[in-house]
């Protein structure tokens, strides 16, 4: 498996968030602050922190070899690198009663630190794979519902430029009419958070037995439907999908979307590059057209 960089470094926050149920009270306290204000933890004494915690120092201590450091300072080495790599990001750090400030400036943390997982656990054999298999396609289907269904409608719009015949349906119905009408020269692009979707894991089941390749886009690749997918690829985010609409998953997906995109438009060859400018231009004339119809009044409807 090739990732875009090692996740050794990287990995305390993602620790720290997977560990908070299974800590005793007083030590999530010192998970809680630990997230909330990570610098300040940085930067105190091991009693400061179990002041502003409210806990005893033993607890602060417990807290740090429950996660697998020596002793509080090698937490705090381990918390200093993880701040220099990125920020942290837990959904449970924001609070009904946060400002609108502290609910931007924490939405816009988890969104940074969300984006740089997904880049930092991409697989990119996936990847190649990926793009080995659009170019190879004589047709493309994207399917996906809700929120994974927008990421769809914008794969649809990008890949309408590689000049094969291309759709997303977004009828339940019409996605596997699709699936069961397919063949082997097509490529199906199956869109889910969860991985565990219904429909769309029906429609790749139907897809991949009348021979066609499934590309997975989910944020675990142990799921359902990924496991019915020739190729998979994991856009992994700090996203709790039971709180919150999956907004940063949405986005992780839309730059996955525009990696596939850009890579198949570029290894397209000079007569791609030839149409893609010639539509270009030719859009440019039908705007300007269109303009100058609409000032002077002239724009006629049937």
């Amino acid at each position: 498996m090739h990732r875009m960089e090692s996740t050794s470094q990287t990995s305390l926050f993602e620790r720290l968030k997977e560990s908070l149920d299974s800590l005793r009270k007083s030590e999530r306290k010192v998970a809680e602050l630990v997230t909330e204000d990570p610098t300040f933890v940085m930067e105190s004494s091991m009693s400061a922190v179990a002041a502003r915690a409210g806990v005893s120092e033993p607890t602060v201590m417990r807290f740090c070899t429950g996660l697998g450091f020596d002793g509080f300072q090698a937490f705090k080495l381990a918390l200093a690198q993880a701040l220099i790599l990125g920020v942290p990001s837990v959904e449970s750090a924001m609070n009904r009663g946060d400002s609108v400030a502290e609910l931007a400036s924490k939405i816009f943390d988890q969104t940074i630190s969300s984006i740089d997982r997904s880049r930092r656990f991409l697989d990119l054999d996936q990847m190649e794979q990926a793009v080995t298999a659009i170019l190879g396609s004589r047709a493309l289907v994207f399917i996906g519902l809700s929120a994974s269904g927008l990421i769809a409608q914008d794969a649809l719009q990008k890949a309408q430029l590689f000049g094969i015949p291309c759709s997303a349906p977004s009828d339940t119905h019409q996605q596997f009419m699709a699936a069961a009408m397919t063949d082997p020269e097509t490529t199906f692009v199956v869109i889910s958070n969860t991985g565990r979707t219904r429909s769309t894991m029906r429609v790749a089941e139907m897809a991949r037995s009348r021979g066609a390749t499934v590309i997975g886009i989910s944020g675990d690749d142990d799921t359902p439907m990924m496991r019915v997918c020739d190729v998979k690829i994991v856009a992994k985010t700090f996203e709790n999908t039971d709180i919150y609409t999956p907004t940063v998953s949405r986005l992780a997906g839309l730059v996955v979307i525009d990696i596939l995109s850009t890579a198949v438009s570029l290894r397209r060859g000079e007569a791609h590059f030839a149409d893609f400018e010639a539509m270009k231009a030719g859009l440019a004339g039908y705007a300007r057209m269109s303009d100058r119809e609409t000032d002077s009044g002239s724009a006629s409807f049937d």
